[in-house]
């Protein structure tokens, strides 16, 4: 949000305050009741999904006249930041629904849009994001999945892994080589492929160490054939629209690790007040008082640059891959150190499964490695310093 000269303005306007009180009413009365149980068990979130849907923030950022919210990315933030609070895994719903639509947003035609943003908007499925593969992690640019033509369509083969959501969601986002001479220089094209599509498959769910509401898959295509509308974008345009969703995406990632943060630092701090020991509540004593403060000097300072992030991602700023990167980063490694800490404030409690911090901070480590690890970011972050391209405002 920004005033009429341009500059941020450090506070939520009504909408986004309301838009706040009612995703926690949901998330508190719907989704937190089953997020111990959705970790303990590996099973996809459904009460979550459902309230979700109910209340329309399942994919809360597809445009009013696709059916959808039309929330600004502010708001979608803070959506994802609250349902994070109270479940990460059920944050993963309105957030890869964002990643894997927000390629069919950015270029993909008028037709493509009105079809499958329309079908998300209604809640007739999810939509994943295929890019990573078994050889080509952080360098998106090795992939192996190839896309060739067939008459008027086209035939896709290979494996997609780490895909989250895979098996649940209907539509997926594709990323698939078309020319292996260019390869990231206009050789890669985008695709929607349908769950249904005849060679489609899935691997078996990944065991993980947290999000494990959260399916992840590999995604095996054994020619598929898919008709040409069902191309996002120009030939070749694919990779460039891939690194364009994840400027805007990071910033989600960055809310995700906000909220498990705020989750944590919520529940310590109630802890801490109740638990008495030498006959007092732990809160009283400096030491623990001084680890409190941190944690929530750390996560508001998380929001903060979350929030600025999200504003650029609203308005396509120039400087939004730097703090697409930087929020992501910042947010995350905040997120891994508040749930650390919130473990050490419970002391041994906190490292059972009987009290929730301990799987926030399983929940935490992944935000510091999907959509680019914190080491890529730091490169990302640095090559647009380098570049003079930083807003000072």
């Amino acid at each position: 949000m920004t005033s009429d000269a341009g500059y941020p303005m450090y506070a939520l306007s009504e909408e986004h305050q309301a838009i706040r009180e009612a995703v926690r009413a949901v998330a508190d009365d719907k989704i937190a009741p089953y997020a111990a149980a959705v970790d303990e068990e590996a099973r996809y979130p459904h009460e979550a999904a459902a309230a979700l849907l109910a209340s329309d923030f399942h994919a809360p950022h597809v445009p009013e006249q696709y059916g959808g919210a039309g929330a600004d990315a502010l708001a979608t933030v803070i959506v994802i930041e609250e349902v994070a609070r109270a479940c990460a895994s059920s944050s993963l719903i309105p957030a890869v629904n964002k990643l894997g639509s927000l390629p069919v947003q950015i270029s993909g035609s008028e037709e493509l849009k009105q079809k499958y943003l329309s079908k998300l908007a209604a809640g007739e499925g999810g939509f994943s994001y295929c890019l990573s593969e078994p050889d080509a992690g952080s360098d998106a640019g090795g992939m192996k999945c190839t896309a060739k033509p067939d008459g008027d369509g086209w035939v896709l083969n290979g494996v997609k892994r780490w895909i989250t959501n895979a098996g649940e969601s209907e539509f997926y986002t594709v990323m698939a080589v078309t020319d292996p001479d260019k390869r990231t220089r206009g050789g890669i094209s985008a695709f929607v492929v349908e769950k249904s599509d005849e060679g489609v498959s899935f691997g078996a769910p990944e065991k993980k160490l947290g999000i494990k509401g959260s399916p992840t898959r590999e995604v095996y295509l054994d020619n598929v054939h898919i008709p040409g509308s069902r191309i996002i974008g120009e030939v070749g345009s694919g990779f460039a629209t891939a690194m364009k969703t994840l400027d805007h995406t990071r910033v989600t990632i960055a809310a995700q690790a906000v909220g498990i943060a705020q989750g944590a630092l919520d529940y310590a701090l109630g802890y801490a007040q109740e638990r008495q020991q030498f006959g007092k509540p732990i809160a009283d004593f400096q030491g623990l008082q001084f680890m409190l403060a941190d944690m929530g000097i750390r996560v508001e300072a998380a929001r903060q640059i979350t929030y600025a992030a999200a504003g650029r991602s609203e308005r396509g700023d120039k400087d939004l891959t730097f703090f697409g990167a930087a929020s992501k980063t910042f947010a995350s490694d905040t997120a891994m150190q508040v749930t650390t800490d919130a473990v050490q404030v419970l002391g041994g409690y906190g490292f059972t499964r009987d009290y929730p911090v301990e799987r926030m901070m399983r929940d935490a480590k992944i935000t510091q490695i999907y959509e680019g690890t914190n080491q890529v970011q730091r490169i990302v972050a640095a090559r647009q310093l380098l570049a003079g391209i930083q807003s000072n405002l």
